[in-house]
C-alpha cells in the first residue's frame, strides 16, 4: 500500500500545477464505502505551488455544501489557486456525504485522513510536517472546526496502517462562515440531518457540536463570517470563537456586515474581498507561511530631534512570506518582545507620526508616513540584531 500511496504522490508532483492531480486516501479502498465511484471513495485533487514561490507550507481545503454536496469550485479550487498564489501548496478533499448514504463519523475518518495523508508525505510534496493548516467554508467549516478539536479521536470503522499513526492534529485552522453547533436553535438543520442521518440523537448532536470541543490543544484559529448571513447565522461562529478565547487558544474573527452565505473568497468584492488578506497577513505573522527568527527590540523615534507623540514603527521584510512586526510609539518610545518583534536581518523601516509634531504642518488626516529616513534619501533600511536594544531612529522632515 505504501509503494501505490508513492506513486500517487510522485503523480501529484510531477503534474502541471494548472491541472491537480487526483490521489485517493485509500488506494486499495476506503474503510466503510459502499461502492468503488468517487462518492465512495474520498480523494484530494493535489495543487502543488510553483517551485519558484513554495514556501513549504499547505493546507487541506474543505468545500461546503451541507454534508449534501460539495462547493468545489468556488470553495475548492478557487480557494487552491489563491492558495498557491501565496506560495501555499493546497490539498482540495472531496469526502464522504450524507446525501450519499455517508453519516458521521466517515467525515471525520476522512478529514482526519486526509491531513495524517498530507504530513505523511510531507517529504515527497516539498512541505514542512509542522506547517499543515486546513480551511473549510459552512459545513466544510464544521468538518474544519472537527479537524482542529477532535483530531485525538479514534472513530469506530477508521483503519490502522502507518498513514493512520501519523498526528491529525491542523497546524492551524480557519473554519469560514461554519456551521458549528448542532444543538443551538441557530445551528443548520440540514447539515445535522445529512450529517448524523438515521442515527441522529441530542447525545451524539452534542458530541458534534464543536464549540463544546474547544480545549487548549486546539490550534490557533481564524474565522470569517458576515452579519448578513441568515443560513448559517454569525451565532455559530461567535460560539467558536468565544470557546478558544474560554480555552486560551489563539483565534482572530472577522464578521463583516454585508454578505449572504456562501460568498467563497470574493475577490471580486471591494468590501468581503479584503478578507482573504486578512487571513494572508494572519499567516505571515504567525510564522506560518515562513518560519524565521524574530527579535526583541526597544527603542525611541524622534522627527527634527524631538519625540514623536502618538505613531508606529513597521519593519518590513523583503520576504513576503515572512512576518512583517509594528509597534506603537507613545511619547517617543517603543517596544516589541520576541514574538511580535521584527525578523533579524535587513528590513525596510516605515514610520507614522502625528502632523502636530512638526510646527505649522498640515496633512489631510493629520498623520504623516514615510519610508525615508530624511527626503530624498530612498528607502529606509535597518540591519535588525538579536535582542536589539535602545535603538534609535530618527527622521529628519524639511
Amino acid at each position: 500500500m505504501k509503494l501505490i500511496t508513492l506513486l500517487f504522490v510522485s503523480a501529484a508532483i510531477s503534474s502541471l500545477q494548472a491541472e491537480p492531480t487526483k490521489v485517493k486516501l485509500w488506494p486499495e479502498g476506503a474503510p466503510g464505502a459502499k461502492g468503488t465511484e468517487d462518492k465512495d471513495q474520498p480523494f484530494i485533487n493535489v495543487w502543488p505551488a510553483a517551485k519558484d514561490k513554495a514556501n513549504g507550507a499547505a493546507f487541506v481545503v474543505c468545500p461546503g455544501g451541507g454534508y449534501g454536496g460539495l462547493a468545489a469550485d468556488h470553495e475548492g479550487v478557487q480557494v487552491a489557486k489563491w492558495f498557491n498564489g501565496l506560495g501555499v501548496s493546497a490539498f482540495v478533499l472531496h469526502y464522504r456525504l450524507g446525501s450519499q448514504g455517508y453519516h458521521f463519523p466517515t467525515q471525520l475518518i476522512d478529514v482526519q485522513r486526509a491531513i495524517r495523508h498530507v504530513r505523511a508525505n510531507a517529504k515527497e510534496y516539498g512541505i514542512d510536517p509542522n506547517r499543515i493548516g486546513i480551511i473549510g467554508f459552512s459545513a466544510g467549516g464544521h468538518l474544519t472546526s472537527m479537524a482542529a478539536t477532535m483530531f485525538d479521536e479514534k472513530p469506530a470503522g477508521m483503519t490502522n496502517d502507518a498513514i493512520d499513526q501519523v498526528s491529525a492534529r491542523p497546524d492551524v485552522a480557519a473554519p469560514t462562515y461554519p456551521v458549528i453547533s448542532m444543538i443551538e436553535n441557530y445551528g443548520h438543520k440540514g447539515s445535522r440531518k445529512n450529517l448524523l442521518g438515521p442515527n441522529d440523537n441530542d447525545e451524539l448532536a452534542r458530541h458534534v457540536s464543536t464549540e463544546t470541543r474547544v480545549t487548549a490543544n486546539t490550534p490557533p484559529i481564524f474565522i470569517f463570517q458576515t452579519d448578513e448571513d441568515t443560513v448559517v447565522p454569525a451565532e455559530n461562529a461567535v460560539a467558536f470563537y468565544l470557546a478558544c478565547r474560554k480555552n486560551k487558544v489563539p483565534a482572530e474573527l472577522h464578521i463583516y456586515r454585508p454578505g449572504p452565505h456562501g460568498v467563497g473568497l470574493f475577490l471580486g468584492d471591494p468590501v468581503l474581498g479584503t478578507w482573504s488578506m486578512h487571513l494572508r497577513d494572519w499567516l505571515r505573522n504567525q510564522g506560518f507561511l515562513k518560519p524565521v527568527k524574530r527579535t526583541a527590540i526597544n527603542g525611541k523615534v524622534t522627527v527634527n530631534g524631538q519625540p514623536v507623540s502618538w505613531g508606529s514603527v513597521i519593519f518590513t521584510s523583503d520576504d513576503p512570506s515572512a512576518p512583517v512586526a509594528c509597534a506603537r510609539i507613545m511619547r517617543g518610545s517603543f517596544k516589541l518582545d520576541e514574538k511580535t518583534g521584527p525578523v533579524v536581518g535587513k528590513v525596510k523601516l516605515t514610520v507614522s507620526y502625528s502632523a502636530a509634531d512638526v510646527p505649522g504642518l498640515e496633512t489631510a488626516d493629520g498623520t504623516v508616513t514615510t519610508k525615508e529616513q530624511k527626503p530624498g534619501a530612498g528607502e529606509w533600511i535597518f540591519d535588525v540584531t538579536e535582542g536589539a536594544k535602545d535603538v534609535d531612529l530618527a527622521v529628519t522632515r524639511k
